[in-house]
Formats: structure tokens, sequence, C-alpha cells
């Protein structure tokens, strides 16, 4: 059991009844990345990174998602999506690269993330270019509201922030329902690690990221600002933990693997590693170096 206040553990003492762990789960050596313990969950093979899993007990209990979106791309439109994306890769990728790339692992995956809203009442200061006089810059401050609604944070280990801030856009979170997904019937879904204390921090973070954004569009005159600093407080702050559907595939190019993620709700959302052709990639520079030499030369 931990503080509500503070986040800290509570000494074994100060209670009768210590809850026990509610879940076991399957943690990746590699990523990091836990998942509920399932044997559907095809073990030891982490089903983010490919990595070997060992089954851990958390002293603590384990949050659950309490909202999951269901998976609208089916299996076979997530496979025809990545492989029309290896085939549009562009010319410096290898000609083959469609042709000769063997599918690994696809995977149906629930990755976790909190969904907040809150109000906020933003004191800030900045200098700027407007009312300078002679000189460049000139001191401002000013204090404003602003609302979020359903803003999106992840917590998930397996995915990284790059993969997930690209997903982000292609969920609708109207249709999330309480009850996990049965299908597709292999589907893998990531538990939530950090306690809302943490959460709470990374939710501040966001905010302020975001506060900073808001404030560069027609909040601050001028068209040109520094030293911008802020003040917040929240108000009526609320966050859920919702699990957001993914598909997570694996294929092998060669003797190298890499990783496709592309949204279970949007087929435009979408990113991947991919090899490159080092062959076209010296020809490029020579055939510039060349082009130059000839212009050099005439002129």
């Amino acid at each position: 059991m931990r503080c509500p206040v503070c986040g800290r553990a509570v000494a074994a003492d100060a209670t009768e009844d210590v809850p026990e762990a509610v879940v076991e789960v399957l943690r990746c050596g590699g990523c990091g990345a836990a998942v509920s313990y399932d044997v559907t969950a095809r073990a030891p093979r982490c089903a983010f990174c490919g990595s070997v899993t060992h089954l851990e007990t958390p002293a603590d209990p384990v949050e659950q998602a309490e909202e999951h979106l269901p998976f609208t791309v089916h299996r076979q439109r997530a496979e025809e999506v990545f492989r029309d994306w290896l085939g549009g890769l562009g010319w410096f990728r290898p000609s083959d690269l469609r042709s000769a790339s063997r599918l690994e692992t696809m995977r149906p995956l629930m990755w976790a993330g909190w969904v907040f809203d809150a109000e906020a009442l933003v004191s800030w200061t900045a200098d700027s270019d407007a009312g300078t006089g002679r000189a460049d810059w000139a001191p401002h401050s000013g204090q404003t509201e602003m609302v979020f609604d359903d803003i999106v944070g992840s917590a998930s280990r397996g995915l990284t922030d790059s993969e997930t801030s690209q997903l982000m856009g292609g969920y609708g979170l109207e249709t999330a329902v309480t009850e996990p997904p049965t299908e597709p019937p292999d589907v893998v879904i990531e538990q939530f690690e950090l306690p809302r204390s943490s959460a709470r921090r990374q939710v501040r973070t966001l905010i302020r990221q975001l506060v900073a954004e808001r404030l560069k569009d027609g909040h601050i005159p001028g068209s040109r600002f520094r030293n911008l600093n802020t003040s917040i407080l929240l108000r009526g702050l609320t966050t859920r933990r919702v699990a957001f559907p993914a598909w997570v595939i694996a294929y092998r190019y060669g003797k190298n693997l890499y990783r496709f993620v592309l949204s279970g709700q949007d087929a435009e959302c979408l990113m991947g590693e991919a090899p490159v052709s080092v062959t076209k990639i010296v020809l490029a520079v020579l055939g510039a170096a060349t082009a130059l030499a000839l212009l050099l030369k005439l002129l």
C-alpha cells in the first residue's frame, strides 16, 4: 500500500492486511515491457521487441486499464499496409526490399496510455520584440485560462515515445469500451506500471509542453520571443487508464531484424525501421561530386 499524498510505500506493520500482488507479469529483458501472464502470449519472447521474457511477481498491485479501444484495422489489412510501406520508401532503399523481406512476427498489442482532462490558470513572462523602442527586446507578461481535453500521454515501456507520439493521432477515444478485446484472439495487453503519483508528474510535464506551444500561438505579442517562463495552476485534473491497439511487426532483411508499428484504428498512422542501400548512397555521392566538378570546370 502507498501513501495517497507522497506515494511512499506504507510500512508492513502499519496495516493488518497487506494486499498481495493481483497479477503476474512477463517482464522483457530487452525493452522492459510487461504484459499479463498468459500461456497464449507465447512466452518467452517479448511481443514488443522479441527479446527473452521472464516471469515476475510485483510487490505492489499492478493497475489495470479502465478502457480499451477496439481494433478496426484487421490482420489482413495491416499486412497489406506493411507491404505497401516497404515498397514505397524511396530510391535509397534496397531494390528488393519488398520481395526479399521476411515477416518474422505480427502481433496485435494494446499499449498503455493515460488520457487526462484538466483546466489550468497560466501565468507567463517572456521577452518579445514588440514595443521594444530602441532595444532589441522588451519584457511582457500575462495570465490566461486554458482547457485540456482528452490529452494522451504514453505509459508504455514496450513502444518508444517517438512511436507512441506517431500513433496518437489515429485513435477515436469515443470508441472506448470497458471490457478487454477478444478480437484478435491473440491480443496482448501491456500493464500499467506507473503509479498515479508518477503519472501526475508525467501529466504536468506534458501540460507544460502544451502550454508553451499554445502561448507561442497568439498569446505573446510580437514575432520573436525568448526567456519564456510559466507558472501553471491545475484545476479539475482527471485521468483514465486506456489501452490503445497497435500492430507490431518484426521483419528480417538479410541478417538484420527491423520493427514496424501500425495503429490498430488508423492505417495512415505508422512508422518503422528499414535498411538503406550503401551502393545507391555511394553512387549518389559520386554523381553529385562529378556534376559539381563539371560545373566548376565550366565556370
